[in-house]
């Protein structure tokens, strides 16, 4: 089901690290993810609420420049 929030998102193994994109283009980095924290998002019937819920202001986070291009994100 396609989010009201996040546009897109991807997870990096290697890292632990969350990529996210919102709907209003900003992207975001958060660190330390478990995968499966992450695994839990991905199947989330909302992945709006579960990001609120489970996700933001549990974890360090950086919202990336402009240069970043969320275009070359892979994800949901």
């Amino acid at each position: 089901m396609p989010s009201t929030v996040i546009r897109r998102f991807h997870h990096d193994a290697g890292t632990n690290r969350l990529i996210v994109e919102f709907q209003s283009g900003r992207v975001y980095a958060y660190f330390d993810v478990p995968p499966e924290v992450f695994a839990a998002m991905r199947n989330a019937h909302s992945r709006g609420a579960y990001f609120n819920e489970q996700i933001r202001d549990r974890y360090s986070f950086a919202r990336l420049d402009n240069r970043a291009n969320p275009d070359q994100m892979k994800g949901e």
